[in-house]
């Protein structure tokens, strides 16, 4: 048996708040087990942009229960006085089974991994038509530093006129939208390299957070890789008129908070594919330094 957490106190201990809180209920068991349960809504706010007149639940926003519920789990060994920043230190073998959609209940559950040197759970999202998605989530804790430099100046990756894909552009090959569209610009397609930029604001709604201490999720960061590559690869003329699906993370890790202000530059490599499933590998830079990198598969199908 283990303590039942009810709203008010998955608050006491989470810092996410309103729409970006993806636990109604949880409970943490003796032997470092948990379970949690999402109540997913048409109210939700990330269905206004994900997807316009056919609603789905973001599979990176699965990644974030599954987070949360780690976090409640792992807390109270990684910051028993809670004094730092509990994160997502490393995300693996992800993958995305099935969608989740308004009026499902999603079950969360995460298992400590036996003989891991930091706190690693293996997690699951299940509705009651089955496995959704399923993870392996490693937790760290650091120090709440605030930035002490400015932004860098204007360079290559700041939007110009001709930069190869704007936003309008953007919204024509994919269905995101606000809240949920989160590449600002393409930079650069050379090839199966591309540059993707996201401007970093404290406007957006994943900074509504009971704390001073405000950084991008660790999810959000995997969408951004996610949707820059996306974008590449259906304004390929082979894909016109396709749509992508992401499928798998097969590594993801954190090197460095980002904040508000900073500008994230996103360099992906997409080599091209004959059959309908690709990979991508992602880096994602704030200045000269590397704080986010990731491996992805994806698949090409008709609408």
């Amino acid at each position: 048996m283990g303590k039942v957490c009810s709203l008010p106190e998955i608050r006491r201990c989470l810092p996410a708040r309103s729409s970006y809180l993806m636990l109604d209920r949880a409970e943490v068991l003796d032997d470092g087990r948990a379970v949690g349960w999402k109540n997913v809504t048409i109210n939700e706010r990330f269905f206004i942009g994900h997807f316009p007149g056919h609603p789905i639940m973001p599979g990176v926003l699965q990644v974030e229960a599954m987070k949360q519920l780690c976090e409640l789990a792992a807390r109270p060994v990684l910051d028993p006085e809670g004094k730092q920043d509990v994160f997502l230190k490393v995300l693996s073998r992800v993958k995305f089974r099935r969608p989740v959609l308004p009026g499902d209940r999603v079950r969360i559950s995460v298992e400590p991994v036996a003989n891991a040197a930091e706190p690693t759970y293996k997690a699951t999202c299940a509705t009651a038509g089955g496995t959704t998605s399923e993870a392996i989530l490693t937790m760290g804790a650091r120090p709440c530093v605030m930035p002490e430099e400015m932004p860098m100046e204007f360079d290559e990756t700041d939007r110009k006129d001709d930069c190869p894909m704007g936003v309008g552009q953007l919204m024509d090959l994919m269905p995101h939208r606000f809240p949920f569209l989160l590449v600002d610009y393409i930079s650069k397609i050379d090839g199966e390299n591309i540059i993707a930029v996201k401007e970093i604001t404290g406007n957006e709604v994943f900074f509504d957070q009971e704390r001073d201490y405000q950084v991008m999720p660790e999810s959000i960061l995997c969408e951004i890789g996610a949707q820059g590559g996306c974008a590449c690869v259906l304004s390929r003329p082979e894909n016109a008129g396709k749509i992508a699906l992401f499928m798998s993370i097969d590594k993801a890790e954190s090197f460095a908070p980002v904040f508000p202000g900073d500008r994230l530059v996103v360099d992906l490599i997409l080599p091209p594919t004959k059959s309908k499933f690709g990979k991508g590998t992602c880096i994602m830079k704030v200045g000269e330094k590397k704080v986010f990198a990731f491996s992805m598969m994806f698949a090409i199908v008709d609408p």
